[in-house]
């Protein structure tokens, strides 16, 4: 048995919920070791019942999708995070399949026997019309539109959320992301890259259309890429504002009049770039599933490091098991639950 490290900085009371989408395809998941459980730091305080955890404003919700083909990389996102938590036993999961509910139930509870959390069902046919072919199949999925759906999903007394991933690892404390400040009027906040190139997602038909490509002409600040695996989301103010509906218009549009090029990302540049709170790059190390074909593997961008993004077509599981790893991999092999000659982590 493990115990919370209790060195995470600021409010020693706060509670961390975590959403967790799961689409099952399988009849047969994966089996996993039994995670070993972590305790809160002397300076937390603890609600013991579940329905004290779940509606408190004092939670932080965490979102991350998945589907059979990323449960085991969702394994070790939820072990990551109750491993660096100062406030692990504060931890609330929401749990949002498409399918086979009972089979992830039991998956999730025999893996993780102490964890609270509530299951939910996602309709894939709330996207499944709207969704555009991208150049990767993989991001057509509908379950990676989940996350524009959170305000409905979730209850109305969840105000806050975080949304994560599943391929990624946290090697700090949640806490720390959670406490990201939204100002007085940002939806979400999300690491932003200013260097990259934004106009590549959309198309030459969006940029050479006024009506389109004044779009980010009045934001307050200049538009820039960010990644939608890690971000901090404001649910109340999304829900007044209705953005799951302006998404949804985009993703319309893209059916008549193809306007970008991959998945469900376009339309969240287009809602929210030049709108969003800033995060640390540190919280958002990603790009580092890039394909190890030719060595070319991925490094860490400079700077400190607080969670390792396997964003991209390579996934670590995959790439050890066929024996053919970058060198980045070996950090998230300890977090590993399933039984293979690579799941290091001692229960």
């Amino acid at each position: 048995m493990r115990r919370g490290r209790g060195r995470g900085r600021g409010r020693a009371d706060m509670l961390f919920v975590i959403v967790l989408f799961v689409a099952a395809k399988s009849s047969s998941p994966q089996e996993f070791k039994e995670a070993p459980e972590f305790y809160n730091a002397p300076e937390c305080s603890w609600m013991k019942e579940k329905e004290s955890l779940e509606c408190s404003e004092e939670a932080v919700q965490v979102a991350m999708t998945l589907d059979t083909a990323y449960i085991r990389g969702s394994m070790a996102a939820i072990l990551s995070v109750l491993q660096h938590s100062s406030c692990p036993q504060n931890i609330f999961f929401h749990l949002v399949c498409s399918s086979n509910a009972s089979l992830l139930r039991a998956t999730i509870s025999n893996t993780f026997p102490y964890l609270k959390f509530n299951l939910y069902t996602f309709d894939d046919s709330h996207v499944s019309g709207l969704i555009s072919t991208s150049i990767r199949s993989a991001l057509d999925c509908p379950l990676n539109y989940a996350r524009s759906y959170l305000p409905n999903l979730l209850p109305m007394c969840v105000r806050r959320v975080v949304y994560l991933d599943s391929d990624l690892i946290l090697v700090d404390d949640i806490a720390k992301l959670a406490q990201t400040p939204l100002g007085d009027h940002a939806v979400l906040a999300a690491p932003q890259y200013c260097n990259a190139n934004f106009t590549s997602y959309f198309t030459p038909t969006f940029w050479s259309t006024p009506s389109l490509s004044l779009t980010f002409a009045h934001r307050r600040t200049t538009p820039c890429y960010f990644n939608t695996g890690v971000m901090v989301i404001h649910l109340s103010r999304w829900r007044r504002r209705d953005y799951t509906a302006e998404i949804e218009a985009w993703m319309e549009l893209q059916k008549r009049i193809r306007i970008y090029h991959l998945g469900s990302l376009p339309p969240f540049l287009l809602v929210f770039a030049g709108r969003i709170a800033s995060v640390d790059h540190r919280w958002n190390q990603h790009g580092l599933g890039g394909d190890n074909f030719r060595g070319l593997c991925r490094d860490l961008h400079p700077g400190p490091v607080s969670l390792l993004h396997w964003s991209g077509k390579g996934k670590p599981w995959a790439r050890l098991d066929s024996n053919r790893p970058c060198p980045l991999d070996a950090l998230w092999a300890p977090y590993d639950l399933l039984q293979t000659p690579f799941s290091t982590f001692d229960s």
